[in-house]
């Protein structure tokens, strides 16, 4: 078994991946009580998929009664700039770093299919699934398990090599493979990425209440977003890099070398007065192969109106007022919301020369 787990290293780091570790099909006990909470107390938010398949998600064996071993991949996506450098220029809308360039479950998924071909041909008897994100699969745990990383204070896997910057996919397999002794935490006493939340987040070790988070309210969020919310949320425009980006261990991550998660230059500084002018052929042809295509034009005009808010755009009041009659209630009551709050300043800034 050992050669067998050897064999499937080599093949992954030689595909791509830069990290691989092997686990039973099993999670904690632990993992899936922070499971019945997180769902029992709501932090889901909209996302009911998290309390619908609670029970596959919590156990792999119920998932695919079959798996006997997971093997853990990742890719890094490291960046080569500092996020929170890009929130200094407010005239510009700030995309996450995971969404600079293709979508990764695309990527990811096409590497971890031709790595389900090797391994079935070499062994035929092998039976396998893949996963990457989009199943109910409790990944992160699950990846705490192996020497992949270790699950911070934030509930994202950490890697001593990579910070916060890897993206993960899953082999389960009916391969009895021995499983490797899994990474040590190394957070200690460090509470940065709990501290620099802007929303607050956090609301203990290891546990976010999904319905603060930025990443949640400019991509799973369908609604019109609560002002209070809205005032801290800067010009992030899809997700939030904070609290990966100021963890202690990021200093030591390598800058990707995967072309499909370098960013793209029309991505990395997009000015909102462009942005905001997308009409849905525009935003779809702009955000080809990108994540940022599935949260549709609604939700993602809404996050620009409310940077061009968070930014001070009064210049930019004309296309927002074309905005309050859009055909979507959420851009239209957003544009309204934002057209008071730049018509109050611009009242400030005329009482202020008088």
């Amino acid at each position: 078994m050992d050669d067998i787990k050897q064999t499937i290293t080599t093949l992954a780091l030689e595909m791509g991946f830069d990290a691989v570790g092997f686990c039973r099909a099993e999670t904690s006990d632990q993992a899936k009580a922070d499971l019945r909470e997180f769902n029992a107390r709501g932090l889901y938010g909209t996302m009911d998929w998290m309390q619908t398949t609670e029970e596959r998600r919590a156990d792999p064996k119920v998932l695919w009664e079959g798996a006997k071993s997971i093997i853990v991949l990742g890719m890094n996506y490291g960046p080569d700039y500092d996020p929170m450098e890009r929130l200094q220029d407010k005239d510009t809308g700030v995309i996450s770093c995971y969404a600079q360039n293709r979508d990764y479950h695309d990527t990811v998924k096409k590497r971890l299919k031709r790595l389900a071909r090797e391994m079935m041909a070499r062994w035929p008897e092998d039976e396998l699934k893949v996963f990457v994100d989009t199943a109910p699969v409790l990944e992160k745990p699950i990846a705490a398990q192996t020497p992949v990383g270790w699950q911070g204070k934030h509930s994202c896997i950490v890697s001593r090599e990579f910070g916060s910057w890897l993206f993960l996919g899953e082999v389960y397999t009916t391969l009895d493979l021995e499983p490797d002794i899994p990474e040590k935490n190394h957070c200690g006493s460090c509470s940065s990425c709990l501290d620099i939340c802007p929303t607050d987040a956090f609301i203990a070790e290891g546990q976010i209440d999904a319905r603060r988070c930025i990443s949640y309210l400019t991509i799973e969020y369908d609604g019109v977003i609560d002002p209070e919310l809205a005032l801290k949320m800067d010009n992030r425009i899809y997700g939030c890099d904070d609290c990966l980006a100021i963890c202690p261990w990021t200093k030591f991550a390598k800058e990707t070398t995967e072309k499909d998660f370098m960013p793209r230059d029309d991505f990395r500084q997009p000015d909102l007065g462009m942005l905001v002018e997308f009409d849905d052929p525009t935003f779809r042809e702009f955000f080809r192969a990108s994540p940022v295509k599935r949260i549709k034009r609604h939700r993602f005009i809404r996050n620009v109106l409310i940077a061009i808010v968070n930014g001070a755009r009064v210049d930019l009041i004309n296309p927002v007022k074309r905005l309050v009659e859009d055909e979507h209630e959420v851009i239209s009551q957003t544009a309204k919301w934002c057209l008071m709050q730049l018509e109050d300043m611009l009242d400030k800034e005329a009482q202020s020369k008088i």
